[in-house]
C-alpha cells in the first residue's frame, strides 16, 4: 500500500453523525461493522459481511473490497483466493455511521464462497409452510456460477 495515512474524524454531536460530511464510523463493542455488497449495475445484492477499522480503510484506500472474516479472526481481500474481485464504484454510509453500503463491479462468476453469484441464493418457501414444521427455503439460483472446489482448491 502507499504511505497514504486514512484517518476518520471524531464522531462528535449527534447533528455530525448523521449530516456532517465526514467519516466518523461507529463499529459495535467487537470492533465490527456490517457491510453489505450489491452490484453497481443491477442493484442485486451479492453478499453480506463485516469490516473493521483497518478493512474499511483498505476499502477506502485500494477501491477494492476488504472485509474482516470473523470465523477467521483476520482481513480479507475479497478474490484474493478465488480471483472474484469486488471493484468499488461507490462507498456509502447509513445515517448513524454504523453500516457500510459497496456498490461494486463483481469480478469473477460470483461473490458466494459457495459457488453462487450471490450470498442470497435461497428464499423463504411461504407456499409450502406446514404447521409444526421446520420453515422450507428454495432455492433461487438453479445452476452455480463457478465451482468452489476448484476455486478454492479444496
Amino acid at each position: 500500500m502507499s504511505e497514504l495515512q486514512l484517518q476518520f474524524a471524531d464522531r462528535g454531536d449527534k447533528n455530525q453523525v448523521e449530516q456532517g460530511l465526514q467519516l466518523v464510523p461507529k463499529f459495535d463493542a467487537n470492533g465490527l461493522m456490517p457491510a453489505i455488497a450489491t452490484d453497481h449495475e443491477t442493484g442485486d445484492l451479492l453478499m453480506v459481511a463485516y469490516m473493521n477499522e483497518e478493512a474499511l480503510k483498505q476499502t477506502v484506500e485500494l477501491g477494492e473490497a476488504v472485509y474482516y472474516s470473523r470465523s477467521r479472526q483476520e482481513m480479507w481481500h475479497k478474490g484474493a483466493t478465488s480471483g472474484h474481485v469486488q471493484k468499488v464504484k461507490e462507498i456509502r454510509v447509513d445515517c448513524d455511521q454504523d453500516a457500510i453500503w459497496l456498490r461494486v463491479e463483481q469480478l469473477g462468476s460470483g461473490a458466494c464462497h459457495v459457488g453462487c453469484r450471490s450470498c442470497f441464493y435461497r428464499a423463504v418457501d411461504r407456499d409450502n409452510l406446514k404447521n409444526n414444521a421446520p420453515i422450507p427455503l428454495k432455492l433461487t439460483e438453479s445452476d452455480k456460477a463457478f465451482d468452489p472446489d476448484q476455486v478454492y482448491k479444496k
